[in-house]
């Protein structure tokens, strides 16, 4: 059931390993040579040590708790969320059924990301330090879980820049984008209104894979633009763009059945 993924040129394949697809903090990017695990220290078995200071100042010191959060939110956000429930019942249809206890990790993680997907071990990560709340939990978990969902139907293959590109622009296009974020990042006004959510799309997907793969600005800016056009037109499986304050992702969950996805 290949869409886009099939028809894009593998001869961008980087040599280097892949590691995550991140959901980044705004305006946040680490100044470091080592990507994707060493952001999740937790995935390289590391166990986490809150430093004595940190604890004094209650910086730290309440993982135990903080993981407990996380998976209640993680929780809520199956039950409730309607984009995460269209996006479970559309990997069910394709033969990767979703479980949140195997494919669902809180961790510990680097304070420049707030989750990731780790294509090793078909695996999200919500960073409980970064994403405390159900609405931030709910946004990384829709992101991620398009690039989980491209890797079970679309072989996604995270080696090839392409590829890692055209599922950023994807997560970005159906998850993220709208005027308002548009505006905060800089990139909407009102005279540009018809271009804005494009644009959102194309600097959340390059910032995504400047994190993910340590390429510069031009590596990551030529690649989108290489793979934009079909990418950003498969909106499969939400089958919409999600406004702000609207009932797009109502609408979408209704729909799902109509396409195959049993909810």
């Amino acid at each position: 059931m290949n869409r886009v993924f099939s028809s894009i040129n593998d001869s961008s394949t980087s040599a280097k390993e892949p590691e995550f697809s991140q959901s980044t903090q705004s305006n946040s990017s680490p100044n470091n040579d080592n990507w994707g695990y060493d952001l999740y220290p937790e995935r390289k078995g590391a166990k986490y040590k809150p430093t004595w200071t940190r604890r004094i100042m209650g910086l730290e010191g309440r993982e135990e708790l903080d993981k407990m959060k996380c998976e209640r939110n993680v929780y809520s956000c199956v039950v409730k969320h309607p984009v995460i429930k269209l996006m479970m019942a559309s990997l069910k249809s394709n033969g990767c059924p979703f479980d949140i206890r195997r494919h669902i990790s809180c961790e510990v993680c680097d304070h420049a990301v707030t989750g990731g997907y780790d294509p090793i071990t078909n695996q999200i990560v919500v960073c409980q330090n970064t994403a405390p709340t159900e609405n931030q939990v709910g946004g990384v978990m829709s992101h991620e879980m398009i690039h989980m969902f491209d890797w079970c139907v679309n072989d996604l293959d995270f080696k090839n820049l392409d590829h890692l590109a055209c599922t950023e622009i994807r997560a970005a296009n159906l998850t993220h984008c709208s005027f308002m974020s548009a505006w905060f990042d800089g990139s909407a006004s009102p005279f540009n209104i018809r271009q804005t959510h494009g644009e959102c799309v194309k600097i959340k997907a390059m910032t995504s894979v400047m994190a993910a793969r340590n390429v510069t600005k031009e590596e990551a800016t030529a690649a989108i633009d290489r793979v934009f056009p079909k990418c950003y037109a498969d909106l499969e499986p939400i089958g919409r763009r999600i406004r702000r304050n609207s009932e797009d992702m109502e609408r979408a969950y209704a729909e799902g059945p109509m396409y195959g996805y049993g909810t």
